[in-house]
C-alpha cells in the first residue's frame, strides 16, 4: 500500500512539473529521457524478470518508429512479381497503436526462434536481428527513404472539449504525453510481474531447470515476455517518431541498446523502479554536464559513474536503497560494518576446554 501511494505521489509531482517549472529546454530533455526510460522498462521485462539479455532491443524501437511514421505518411511500394502495395495515410493514433501491434508480432517471431537457444547464441541472434533491420531501413529507399530520412511526420493529437483537435507539439504537451505512456507501460509491467505469468518468469530466471521440472512451459512464457517487451519498445519508438518528427536508420544503432542496458543495470534489474531511476540519472547527466565540462570529459564522467555504481552497488541503485532503508528501520548496521560473529568454539573458556 505504501508503494502504491508513493508511486501516485511521484506521478502527480511529475505531472505538475511543467506548471511549476515551465522551462522548454528542460521539458525537452525530460521528454527525450522519458522515451528512453520507456524503452528501458521494456528491456527490463526480458533482462530483469526472465534473465534473457537482448542486445538487439533497438530493433523493436526502430520498427515501432518506422511503422508509425510510414502509416501516418502513407506509402506506395513495389514488392516484386507485379505486386504494388499502396497504403493511404492513417490517423496518427491508429498508426501509433498499429506500430505497437506490428512490433509485438516481430517480438513473437523472434521469441519463437531465439528462445530455442540460450546464452551467447541468444545474444548473437538479437544483435543480428537489429543489424538486419538497420540494413533494411538503410537500403529499402523506396519505402524508408534510406539515409535521406523520413521527414514531416505528423505529431500525435488529442481532442479537448471546446478546443477540438489539438496537435501535441509544445514541449509541455510532449512531456505529458511521454509521461502518460510511461505510466501505462510501468503499470502494465507491474501487473504482469505480480501475476501468475510473472511468477513463472521469475522462476525461469532463478532456476530454469527446476522451473521446467515442475511443468512451467519455458518457451511459452519467454515468448509472452518478448511480445510485451517488444510492444512497449515499439510504443517508445512511435513516441520518438511523432515527437522528433524525423527518423532515419540511425534509430537501429547499437548505442541505443547499450543505453537501455546501462539504465536497467545501474538502476537495478528485476525491480520496477530500477529503469526509471537509472534512466533519469543517465538520461539527464549528459545534459547537466553540457556547458560545464568538455565533451570528452563528459563521457569520462559518464563511464566513471557507471563503474562506481557497479562496484559499490552491484545490484543497482534501487536494491541498494531498499537495503539501506531496511537497515535503518531495523536499527542494525550494514553487514560490512558489523563485527564478525564468533564461532561457538571461540566462546568456550580455557578451563572448560581442559575439562572437555
Amino acid at each position: 500500500m505504501q508503494r502504491h501511494t508513493l508511486f501516485f505521489v511521484w506521478v502527480i509531482a511529475l505531472a505538475l512539473l511543467p506548471i511549476i517549472w515551465p522551462d522548454p529546454y528542460m521539458l525537452s530533455v525530460l521528454g527525450a529521457a522519458g522515451i528512453m526510460i520507456i524503452a528501458a522498462i521494456s528491456l527490463n521485462l526480458l533482462l530483469g524478470f526472465t534473465g534473457q539479455l537482448s542486445l538487439g532491443h533497438a530493433a523493436f524501437f526502430g520498427i515501432g518508429a518506422y511503422t508509425s511514421a510510414l502509416l501516418t505518411l502513407g506509402f506506395d511500394v513495389h514488392l516484386g512479381f507485379g505486386i504494388q502495395l499502396v497504403v493511404e495515410p492513417k490517423p496518427v493514433w491508429i498508426a501509433f497503436l498499429m506500430a505497437i501491434v506490428v512490433t509485438g508480432i516481430f517480438g513473437w517471431g523472434l521469441g519463437r526462434l531465439a528462445f530455442r537457444v540460450r546464452g551467447a547464441y541468444f545474444v548473437v541472434i538479437t544483435i543480428s536481428f537489429a543489424q538486419v533491420m538497420r540494413m533494411v531501413a538503410l537500403n529499402w529507399v523506396d519505402l524508408t527513404e534510406g539515409p535521406m530520412a523520413l521527414i514531416s511526420i505528423p505529431p500525435l493529437t488529442i481532442w479537448w472539449p471546446g478546443e477540438g483537435t489539438i496537435r501535441l507539439v509544445s514541449k509541455s504537451a510532449t512531456y505529458w504525453l511521454v509521461l502518460a505512456v510511461g505510466v501505462v507501460a510501468y503499470l502494465l509491467v507491474a501487473s504482469l510481474v505480480y501475476s501468475r505469468i510473472g511468477r513463472a518468469m521469475i522462476a525461469l530466471r532463478e532456476n530454469e531447470t527446476l522451473a521446467t521440472s515442475v511443468g512451467i512451459p519455458v518457451t511459452r512464457y519467454l515468448t509472452i515476455a518478448a511480445v510485451i517487451s517488444a510492444g512497449i519498445a515499439g510504443a517508445a519508438g512511435g513516441l520518438y517518431a511523432h515527437t522528433v518528427r524525423i527518423i532515419d536508420p540511425e534509430v537501429f544503432l547499437f548505442i541505443y541498446t547499450v543505453t537501455m542496458v546501462i539504465m536497467v543495470i545501474s538502476g537495478g534489474k528485476g525491480t520496477l523502479a530500477g529503469p526509471v531511476v537509472g534512466g533519469l540519472i543517465f538520461g539527464l547527466l549528459p545534459e547537466l554536464l553540457r556547458g560545464v565540462v568538455e565533451p570528452e570529459v563528459q563521457w569520462i564522467l559518464y563511464g566513471a559513474l557507471m563503474v562506481l555504481i557497479l562496484i559499490f552497488m552491484p545490484k543497482g541503485i534501487v536494491p541498494a536503497l531498499y537495503s539501506w532503508l531496511a537497515w535503518i528501520r531495523s536499527g542494525r548496521l550494514p553487514p560490512e560494518k558489523r563485527a564478525p560473529e564468533k564461532h561457538h568454539s571461540e566462546t568456550i573458556r580455557p578451563e572448560e576446554r581442559r575439562t572437555a
